[in-house]
């Protein structure tokens, strides 16, 4: 039986705005949605969608609805305001494993 991250370990809270879409001013991003995680704030090498390497400053694993693609934009638990690099499913298939959303920012 498969299941999301215990609720104990979402311990952290940001604020995703999900990029929609390039409109002519500019990107377009959906409303502020508070999303309860687990933040992790350790710098490490990711690949972004098109395959090049970025640095990603942290990464927030949030449950597995989360809508956070790639251009989303995110507010940090201190206020930062940064970019969804990417945003990983990790999605056991029924195995008992903890499913949930990895979203990299820059």
């Amino acid at each position: 039986m498969s299941g999301s991250i215990p609720g104990w370990l979402l311990r952290h809270q940001i604020t995703v705005e999900a990029y929609q879409g390039d409109g002519p001013y500019g990107p377009v991003y959906g409303p502020p949605v508070a999303v309860r995680c687990f933040l992790d704030e350790a710098t490490r090498l990711v690949r972004d969608p098109s395959g090049d390497e970025v640095t990603s400053s942290s990464t927030a694993y949030c449950p597995l609805e989360t809508v956070a693609p790639a251009k989303s934009r995110v507010t940090l638990p201190a206020g930062r305001r940064t970019s969804v690099i990417a945003a990983l499913r990790r999605d056991g298939g029924g195995l008992p494993t903890p499913d949930h959303l990895e979203v990299q920012v820059l």
